[in-house]
């Protein structure tokens, strides 16, 4: 499958699954502008994923919305594919049998957005830089972590980069796509320090013209830009809300024309029982790949026991979660693998069936426990939208109604939040998955193993030492179901991770907004060069 990737050829190969594929609910007729001033054509999107950092090299989060648009990363996943495609680059490819050596010709005449030669040592400067930054700890938990395999970076010329890794990886092209592996300009990055300031210094399809924290950015075409994206637009404003209800309310306004990431359901619904159809709006909706789920730490003496963990597995209505709480914007999720991707399975619901008290009582019984567990449930006040308090409100109210736990609700805002499960204080804690890349081995892959995304050890053997590297040796990523299944039936077996959900992507826009169901890659971040706005109707 990566052989070869060149850009002559970027459109075979390309696959379209369902779960990737937003589906327009309410088609415009109105002439595609494509003329006018910067500020007649400027489209503004409102969400409420504001970047962390400007710097790609700390930033393993919602950040990589704002990078996809204002750098440039050597493969990236064009609308609807879910495979990776020049950009950068003009071909990349493995050049051995083993898949440890992934070689890519830069197309030429690349630039910075400041004049500056995008040249093979830029490519190589920018991974170096990552890594420098990991090691002396300038930087945790960042996108270092997605290289895992990658054991040095060499140049042959101005436009060839040699990656040469430890062990073979199938992924290692599927990471190179994410916003994480952007490419910086070397006299603006420092390499041993984060670059401080509102300044972004990229070759994507747009510059960054001006930024406020929390607050907007505003985007303007990049002149320089050399790549795979057909830019449609001129210039975009991004503006962060905290509040669904706000970013909804600005959109009927006009003061935006677009929603994207943060809808709350009861919006969504709104929009949906008026014929997807209010004040000239339009909903497009469609299956998505972002999960929510609940990580287990076994360093908790109550959690540390099977029984307790599969108890709780037991009890767990997913459905009255995705029903009572998100009005069916969600569906219940019963392997960590989302379904449309390769991999996914059903273990949970195989292992747990429907929830059942009785079941769950005769788990604790068995083992001695005859009196309801304490445990303490934490989440996040701030950042995966205000239907959360109401999630675990109801979690609670499941796991109390049982007879079988006596639950405690806690919560912090997400910076402190993430250093508290850093340091292992949260018996059990929910979190959410974006993707980085669509395959199913990001779904198992980062949260497994002594040092994972959670900062809460998993030790499986069979799954880091076995499964996982036998996956990755194969290019065919359809071969490798076998193994998915199995480090699923082990995950179900152990009962550490939770998963509780699936959502779906949805997004709002004024009818005069055309190209919002082609917007969004496999990894639901934004591109917005392929929002255009109409002129007539």
């Amino acid at each position: 499958m990566f052989s070869e990737i060149p850009r002559a050829k970027r459109m075979r190969g390309r696959r379209q699954v369902a779960a990737l594929v937003s589906i327009s609910l309410l088609a415009g007729c109105g002439v595609l502008s494509s003329e006018g001033s910067d500020e007649e054509e400027r489209i503004t999107v409102g969400t409420m994923s504001a970047p962390s950092t400007l710097d790609p090299a700390k930033a393993w989060d919602s950040s990589w919305e704002l990078y996809r648009n204002v750098f440039q990363t050597l493969l990236s996943f064009p609308s609807g594919a879910t495979e990776p495609e020049p950009d950068a680059a003009e071909s990349c490819g493995f050049k051995d049998s083993s898949s440890t050596v992934f070689t890519c010709e830069l197309r030429e005449g690349l630039r910075f957005s400041d004049g500056d030669e995008l040249d093979a040592a830029a490519v190589k400067y920018s991974f170096d830089r990552m890594r420098t930054l990991d090691e002396k700890k300038i930087v945790k938990g960042g996108p270092m972590g997605l290289l895992g395999s990658l054991d040095k970076v060499e140049t042959k010329g101005k436009r060839t980069v040699i990656f040469r890794l430890k062990k073979p990886d199938a992924t290692f092209p599927f990471v190179l796509a994410t916003p994480a592996m952007s490419i910086v300009d070397p006299q603006e990055y420092p390499a041993d320090r984060l670059r401080e300031g509102n300044e972004i210094t990229g070759s994507g399809p747009y510059t960054l013209q001006a930024y406020a924290r929390n607050e907007k950015a505003e985007l303007l075409k990049n002149d320089r830009y050399k790549g795979a994206a057909d830019i449609k637009n001129v210039a975009v404003t991004i503006r962060y809300f905290k509040k669904s209800s706000a970013m909804v309310d600005a959109l009927k306004a006009k003061q935006i024309d677009v929603t994207f990431r943060g809808l709350d359901s009861q919006d969504i619904v709104t929009m949906q029982g008026r014929g997807r159809r209010e004040q000239d709006i339009e909903l497009v909706e469609g299956a998505g790949t972002e999960i929510r789920y609940l990580v287990f730490n076994t360093k908790d003496p109550w959690i540390r026991k099977l029984p307790v963990r599969r108890a709780f597995a037991q009890v767990i209505d997913r459905g009255a979660i995705a029903h009572n709480i998100y009005k069916d914007t969600v569906e219940p999720l019963y392997s960590m693998v989302p379904r449309g991707l390769t991999g996914h399975a059903t273990g949970f619901f195989d292992e747990y069936g429907n929830p059942s008290a009785a079941k769950a009582k005769r788990i604790l019984t068995q083992a001695g426990i005859n009196e309801p567990v304490p445990l303490t449930l934490w989440y996040t006040s701030d950042r995966y939208g205000s239907a959360t308090a109401k999630e675990f409100a109801e979690l609670k109210r499941q796991l109390e109604a049982s007879g079988l736990f006596r639950i405690t609700l806690k919560n912090r805002p997400w910076t402190e939040f993430q250093e508290g499960y850093s340091k292992g204080e949260y018996p059990v804690f929910g979190r959410g998955w974006f993707p980085d890349f669509p395959d199913a081995d990001n779904y198992i892959a980062p949260f497994v193993g002594p040092e994972n995304v959670l900062n809460t050890p998993y030790p499986s053997r069979e799954i880091t030492d076995q499964l996982l590297p036998r996956e990755r040796r194969e290019e065919d990523r359809g071969a490798v179901i076998g193994d998915f299944e199995r480090a699923q039936e082990i995950l179900v077996d152990d009962v550490r991770l939770l998963p509780l959900w699936q959502g779906k992507q949805y997004i709002m826009s004024s009818e005069e907004i055309a190209g919002g169901e082609r917007a969004l890659d496999p990894s639901a971040i934004m591109m917005m060069w392929e929002l255009q706005r109409k002129t007539s109707w």
